[in-house]
């Protein structure tokens, strides 16, 4: 069967614009979350390390969660715990596998090494009331 592309133009549109887009994750640059925060954006900051296990139990968690479309406006700002020491200290972030939670200016939630689903869910969500 020879179906025209055309005839199927339509469909895939609507497909495509129903389709919720997760959120963007950038590197942390302290620009980008002053913007973030000065349009009242909910701001996640990603402490993470490479080589830390808790991490990359909670990467596949926060991918999930992220992708839903109640967190389809969050920004997530990843930090390097190894490379960005200085980052660490001004946020006052002891630990990797810490998560920082901005509604504006101002900082709703603070976790460190949480690996269970639902309550990073509630974390997230704290920037959205």
């Amino acid at each position: 069967m020879n179906i025209e592309i055309r005839s199927l133009l339509p469909v895939l549109l609507a497909v495509l614009s129903s389709t919720v887009l997760p959120a963007e994750t950038k590197p942390f640059d302290q620009t980008t979350l002053e913007a973030l925060q000065a349009a009242n954006k909910p701001v996640l900051i990603d402490v993470y390390a490479d080589w830390c296990p808790t991490c990359k139990q909670q990467e596949p968690i926060l991918s999930e969660l992220l992708a839903r479309p109640e967190f389809k406006d969050y920004t997530v700002l990843r930090v390097n715990f190894d490379s960005q020491k200085a980052v660490r200290r001004a946020l006052g972030v002891a630990q990797q596998s810490t998560f920082i939670v901005y509604r504006g200016k101002r900082e709703v939630a603070r976790s460190t090494g949480d690996t269970n689903k639902d309550s990073i869910a509630a974390t997230l969500r704290k920037a959205l009331s």
